[in-house]
């Protein structure tokens, strides 16, 4: 009689490190989108290197000039919109490369510039391109990527634009000295050639080709805006209004009555997000959106009036605000694929609110060196990495809540009203720099707002508002139950609290 072999624990097969559980097609994807990513940084942040002396050129106040910077974003929102609603309607392979060719013509118009006005419109192509790069790159490689890893990829991703970043300030110190800061901006052309290798080389993003393009039927994720005669011209005019509100707000047009304005503008775009969340996903589109206006409050007077702080507070000569910026870009990046690690290791909600948390000790330290460019340095990187970084999971935080049917769409809209904030922030970093130093004031904004950002993502406040209205709301859709187990024991944590990951959209 053969003898049972003694019991005992059985050996757990070895999963394979993670990088192997991305496919070569998936690290291709991944690819194609950073390198997008990395040129829309570079074309976006150029206003921010070359504003002192475009300011220069058509001289311009410190605030005027600061408006440039906010130009962007005025159109963000319905680029993000559009761009969003033909990811989901037609592909989010599509929607990118008209993202790219939006945005790289657009920045190289800037280079043409001849006056304020002119520079103000081109901004305003980059914004609309901009808007889409986001959610449409963000959706593609989200959807392309396993479950258990999309925290990592969304920090991958985002990493990308902090590469342009430090991209465009290594050039800076070599071409505008010799070449002046318009050839900075036709540099900024090069995209193009990206959009070109897109088409050719990538396939369609796995969910939603799994989803969408299988089932026959294309979504239309703003058909309530458009359902009835009546309400389409009402959106329509409401569209009209908010840009219209917009552009006076951050313009000379608009000077004296900006609050009323920017009231006017913020009903009209509330106004929608009511009617795209329906009676019970409304609460959830607004307060997603506020969210991410005060995730850009918190970080863009830094993204924005640093190289200014540099040369005018600091002294700084352009080869040292390059230095500077490497740190900054490079702790960004950094910052983003730790993101990506913790993410899927503790649960985004808890790994974003934690990582911030970290980040306020960096705050006034920065802002208190004045003589030690590596001193400097250091503290930047350090606090980028945990304030700036941490956004490199902010893609996945917010597509999270939406399904696939609708994810490019709303997540295109919440992020790009949201990103409105961006454009407030260095306008409003230099009104308070009227009253004290430019350092003083982007060190107050930035550790305020951080506090609020902790409170609403850590406390998973927009869920929580939405539950009210609908028990059965969503927390994540992109990584289903139990998907955790595969890439570490927190990756599930946000699913397991949201109450599971069904598709329902909000009614």
């Amino acid at each position: 009689m053969r003898a049972r072999p003694a019991k005992g624990p059985r050996r757990r097969a070895r999963r394979p490190p993670w990088y192997r559980q991305v496919t070569p097609r998936q690290w291709k994807a991944m690819l194609a989108a950073w390198v997008g990513y990395l040129l829309d940084g570079f074309d976006f942040v150029l206003i921010t290197l070359v504003l002192t002396e475009i300011a220069d050129t058509f001289g311009l106040s410190t605030a005027g000039a600061a408006s440039l910077v906010s130009g962007a974003f005025i159109t963000r929102w319905l680029g993000g919109a559009l761009l969003g609603a033909a990811g989901d309607r037609y592909g989010r392979k599509a929607a990118m490369i008209a993202s790219i060719l939006l945005y790289s013509l657009g920045t190289f118009a800037c280079g043409f510039a001849w006056d304020y006005t002119s520079l103000f419109a081109a901004r305003l192509i980059i914004g609309m391109g901009m808007a889409g790069e986001y959610s449409a790159s963000a959706t593609y490689v989200l959807e392309s990527w396993p479950a258990p890893l999309r925290n990592r990829a969304s920090g991958f991703l985002i990493s990308g634009y902090a590469g342009g970043t430090v991209l465009a300030a290594q050039l800076y110190q070599w071409v505008v000295p010799h070449w002046g800061w318009r050839w900075m901006f036709w540099i900024g052309v090069l995209p193009v050639l990206v959009a070109l290798w897109v088409r050719r080389s990538l396939p369609e993003a796995d969910d939603w080709s799994a989803e969408v393009g299988a089932a026959g039927a294309r979504p239309r994720p703003f058909g309530p805006l458009f359902a009835g005669r009546a309400r389409r011209r009402l959106n329509v005019l409401l569209a009209a209004v908010a840009s219209a509100a917009l552009f006076c707000v951050f313009t000379p047009a608009g000077r004296g009555h900006t609050p009323w304005l920017a009231a006017l503008a913020a009903l009209c775009l509330t106004a929608f997000a009511g009617q795209l969340g329906g009676r019970r996903g409304w609460v959830l589109y607004v307060s997603l959106t506020f969210t991410v206006f005060c995730a850009f409050l918190y970080s863009w007077p830094v993204q924005a009036l640093l190289p200014t702080y540099l040369k005018t507070e600091l002294g700084y000569a352009p080869a040292q605000v390059a230095d500077v910026m490497f740190y900054a870009g490079f702790g960004t990046m950094a910052g983003c694929w730790l993101a990506g690690f913790t993410g899927d290791r503790f649960g985004t909600r808890r790994a974003y609110a934690g990582t911030l948390l970290l980040s306020l000790g960096f705050v006034f330290p920065v802002f208190a060196v004045q003589d030690s460019l590596v001193g400097l340095g250091v503290l930047l990187f350090g606090l980028l990495a945990l304030s700036q970084g941490i956004s490199g999971i902010l893609p996945k935080y917010l597509a999270g809540h939406f399904p696939t049917a609708v994810r490019a769409a709303s997540l295109g809209f919440v992020y790009n009203v949201g990103a409105l904030g961006g454009a407030v922030a260095p306008v409003l970093g230099a009104r308070l720099a009227e009253g004290m130093s430019l350092g003083r004031a982007l060190a107050v904004l930035t550790f305020g707002l951080t506090l609020v950002v902790i409170v609403l993502v850590g406390g998973d406040v927009p869920v929580r508002l939405a539950r009210l209205l609908h028990r059965g709301t969503v927390g994540d859709h992109l990584v289903p139950a139990g998907a955790g187990a595969g890439a570490g024991a927190g990756a599930g944590a946000d699913v397991d609290a949201a109450g599971g990951s069904g598709r329902q959209r909000p009614k």
